[in-house]
């Protein structure tokens, strides 16, 4: 393969496109993408109508009526979070560890050059997960891949958010000399400097003075599960966290401010923030909430990029993203390899 050929991505679990906008900007066309929700499907098809969405199940997938997907450049999986098996008790939980399974035996058939799987940060280097590593080592390392396993935090490729990514790259051994894990950026963007324009959009007077005190990183933003609860950027200590950079981490805002006229009776989520005032010592309600828009800022997708739903099921698409930055920089080093060595052969 030479440096200027394009190269060719099937991904699986692909949710609202956050790995395959970072992996599209480094050089992957996707041959396919497979994505089981309509809502998520729908994003992808609303910011990126020429890509090939195939809306259903991981399970229920067949390479073989796809034919498009087969010798592909790289398999990426945005996978949804496992538990081990000793702690896994609800049935969703058996659910994720199938699709899982079923990821990881679509590479025979498949057969990529490489392989970009993202999960918990245990998965890594957690005794939990012990079985679940082994079974990926002699399944990828029988097809003739070579493993590299390491946590990378969002925050140091561009994103402002404190966020590990527990990652897996597996490349055929014709190439696995060439990968390297990318070096993290000098310095993380921050939540005031990402969302400093957006406040200001939104009519807050106190949007300078915020930033001032903003520019840190937020924590890791989580979508939540589709069976529980509405839209809120995460547990407990997570909202402190937010409360201390000013910000209500207890619900999401209207989208704009339309949808504030369907909303007198809940001022706290309001978008038009021109009655809120600048307090570091107010109560949350007090404070202003993000918008969809703002958490897909502050995960590292481009301000262009919408959300398709409403919004609790949009804002989870968010969640459960993978920062685009984070998939760039991966991305980047697994293409690099592949056409280091296509290059050299040539």
């Amino acid at each position: 393969m030479l440096a200027n050929e394009s190269l060719k991505s099937l991904e699986i679990c692909a949710g609202a496109g956050g790995m395959a906008l970072g992996l599209e900007s480094v050089g992957f066309e996707p041959a396919a993408l497979v994505e089981k929700d309509v809502r998520t499907c729908e994003t992808l098809a609303v910011n990126r109508p020429h890509w090939n969405v195939i809306r259903t199940s991981l399970e229920e997938f067949e390479p073989g009526e796809h034919t498009q997907v087969y010798d592909v450049d790289l398999l990426s999986a945005g996978m949804p979070r496992i538990k081990s098996a000793a702690t896994a008790k609800r049935p969703e939980d058996l659910e994720e560890r199938e699709l899982f399974r079923c990821a990881l035996y679509l590479v025979g058939p498949v057969q990529p050059r490489a392989v970009l799987f993202d999960n918990v940060p245990e998965m890594v280097h957690g005794d939990a997960f012990a079985a679940e590593r082994e079974e990926i080592r002699k399944e990828l390392e029988h097809l003739g891949y070579r493993l590299h396993w390491r946590i990378l935090n969002a925050k140091d490729f561009g994103v402002p958010q404190d966020r590990e990514h527990g990652l897996m790259v597996a490349v055929k051994e014709e190439y696995a000399d060439g990968y390297r894990w990318p070096d993290p950026s000098p310095e993380a963007p921050t939540v005031g400097d990402v969302l400093h324009a957006s406040m200001r959009a939104r009519r807050w007077a106190h949007a300078d003075e915020w930033r001032a005190h903003a520019r840190r990183v937020a924590p890791t933003l989580v979508g939540g599960s589709d069976r529980r609860g509405g839209a809120d950027l995460g547990l407990s200590g997570s909202k402190t966290i937010w409360r201390a950079l000013g910000i209500n981490g207890g619900t999401v805002a209207n989208a704009d401010a339309q949808e504030d006229l369907k909303s007198r009776d809940k001022p706290s989520v309001l978008w038009d923030l021109s009655s809120k005032g600048w307090e570091l010592e107010a109560e949350p309600h007090e404070m202003p909430a993000l918008t969809v828009a703002q958490a897909a800022l502050v995960q590292g997708f481009p301000g262009a990029w919408r959300f398709h739903g409403l919004k609790t099921h949009a804002y989870r698409q968010v969640g459960h993203a993978v920062p685009p930055p984070l998939a760039a920089a991966v991305g980047r080093q697994i293409a690099r390899a592949l056409q280091a060595t296509g290059a050299a052969d040539g």
